[in-house]
């Protein structure tokens, strides 16, 4: 792509940025070449912003390793071994690396982000689409991820966590500030979440479940162990805890939101050690007794 002053300025970029690209490319540059310039100049913010107006490539690099202070590729990005880079890694397409992932700062990725091992970005994080970590994943900041995602070890987000598809994790999720989960969400380990847990589908979690503020799931909740809330717990059908169901002082506990009451004793039910406090709606199953 050939990026020319006239199609630059088209696209109102800052003075300062501008000035530069005139010095330096005053007959205009191809676009790789032009982002590789700018972050080795030190400008990886005006780098990102042209990411930001041209998009993406098809070009596709294949490197053993990446070790780096910054690193914009527009295109796609396979690494066959470790990925360590101190400030920003921003990708076009995708981004799969046969090793782990530690970015200083921030990791965007247009498309797909695997790693064999782990992914860790004292930043923040945002994938436009599926993030697989055979590992962990930890994320300081906010996560942002557009498909699906699959950790095999343990997830922790330092604040806000949102997931379009579904999300399987196999260990425990520790969010910092709120969870959004667009699909299912299933751990086999513990869910802790700082602020409020929202699902538009259900939640499967096989030990216990403590949100700060409100609980809810368009489907069913289940957990291994307790579900206890600072706010409200809601549930389109089902609620399951082998332990207790908590909700906070003064909120109330509402299973079968999203079904007729008619059907409650088939897919409304709630099951706990014993019978919660404030459980609002719902069909309570008593514990069995031997």
């Amino acid at each position: 792509m050939d990026i020319s002053r006239q199609f630059v300025r088209q696209k109102n970029p800052c003075a300062d940025g501008f000035r530069w690209f005139m010095r330096h490319f005053q007959e205009g540059s191809d676009y790789q070449p032009l982002l590789d310039a700018l972050v080795a100049a030190g400008r990886v913010s005006d780098a990102c912003w042209l990411m930001d107006q041209f998009g993406p490539t098809k070009t596709v690099l294949e490197v053993d390793a990446l070790e780096a202070d910054a690193f914009v590729f527009a295109g796609s990005l396979h690494v066959r071994g470790q990925i360590d880079v101190d400030t920003v890694l921003r990708i076009g397409g995708s981004l799969r690396a046969a090793s782990g992932i530690r970015v200083g700062r921030s990791l965007q990725v247009g498309e797909d982000l695997w790693a064999s091992g782990n992914i860790r970005s004292l930043g923040y994080l945002q994938v436009g689409g599926d993030v697989r970590a055979d590992w962990n994943l930890q994320v300081d900041e906010h996560l942002n991820c557009g498909g699906d995602l699959r950790v095999g070890w343990d997830v922790e987000v330092g604040t806000d966590c949102k997931i379009a598809g579904t999300a399987t994790v196999g260990g425990d999720v520790a969010v910092g500030a709120a969870l959004k989960c667009l699909s299912n969400l299933r751990a086999r380990g513990a869910l802790k979440v700082g602020g409020s847990a929202w699902s538009a589908q259900g939640i499967e979690v096989n030990q216990g479940i403590d949100v700060t503020d409100h609980l809810e799931a368009c489907w069913g909740i289940v957990s291994g162990k307790s579900i206890v809330a600072g706010g409200a717990i809601k549930a389109g059908e089902s609620l399951a805890a082998e332990e207790i169901i908590q909700a906070g002082s003064g909120y109330g506990i509402y299973a079968g939101l999203n079904v007729p009451m008619a059907v409650w004793e088939a897919s409304a039910w709630v099951r706990a050690r014993e019978l919660p406090k404030r459980l609002f709606s719902g069909h309570w199953h008593p514990p069995l007794t031997s």
